[in-house]
């Protein structure tokens, strides 16, 4: 794995921590500034803009939200562009895949497209042909 693949990575498990913490400044951080983003929370319309995604995770993070772990996360670089890829396990809720798209802003990788949608394979394994 390269250097910029674990530094995806380690930005991930940021993004992930802040919010099983509920530590709003820590996912304000997290995300772009200088480029556009957005998010679709399970269920969720498109949220477009850094006001309306930042409000939605203000309403999670003081909500009753379950906790929420990630696994089988693969990194993918392309430039100043990364994606990782990974399945979401809701405590008491179904798995759930997510793509977390980040942009790098300032030498550091920041949040510009988080997205997760159930998955029909209910289980930690992941289905046939995906990497783990």
């Amino acid at each position: 794995m390269s250097p910029e693949e674990i530094a995806v990575l380690d930005a991930n498990s940021a993004f992930y921590r802040a919010f099983v913490r509920r530590d709003l400044g820590a996912m304000d951080q997290l995300w772009a500034v200088g480029s556009p983003v957005a998010c679709i929370h399970p269920g969720w319309d498109v949220l477009r803009g850094r006001d309306a995604v930042m409000a939605s995770w203000k309403s999670l993070i003081e909500g009753e939200t379950p906790a929420i772990s990630c696994g089988s996360a693969s990194a993918h670089v392309a430039g100043d562009v990364a994606w990782v890829v990974c399945r979401e396990r809701i405590q008491g809720g179904p798995v759930l895949a997510a793509t977390n798209v980040f942009v790098r802003e300032s030498g550091a990788w920041r949040l510009c497209l988080h997205q997760a949608g159930l998955v029909a394979q209910q289980s930690d394994e992941p289905p046939p042909g995906a990497q783990a």
